[in-house]
């Protein structure tokens, strides 16, 4: 199982276990994540599983759609390296994947 690397806006450290083919919210709601919401549950219609993904990470996990960039014009704190959680599907190519949270969600 891949693992997901969270990091909180505070700087805690939280690392849990993926299925492949789930996403990295759903990865964060199943293991009590702090910091992602998913008010929607996944249908890409909020920005509330909002993450920044690492540098060293960001080619890998590619760009967000044109639907996702849409969705984080209502995100907080918006980067170049933003990503909605719930639009990064999780393979054994994302293992060792580190995402930081927003200090809050939109």
């Amino acid at each position: 199982m891949p693992k997901i690397n969270f990091i909180d806006a505070s700087g805690t450290l939280r690392t849990v276990e993926a299925d492949n083919g789930s996403t990295v919210m759903e990865a964060a709601i199943r293991n009590n994540v702090p910091g992602i919401e998913a008010e929607c549950g996944g249908a890409c219609a909020c920005a509330t599983c909002h993450v920044y993904i690492a540098e060293d990470w960001r080619e890998k996990v590619g760009p967000p759609s044109p639907m996702e960039e849409d969705m984080l014009d209502f995100g907080y704190d918006v980067r170049p390296n933003s990503r909605l959680s719930c639009q990064i599907k999780v393979s054994a190519e994302l293992d060792g994947l580190t995402v930081t949270t927003p200090e809050r969600q939109a």
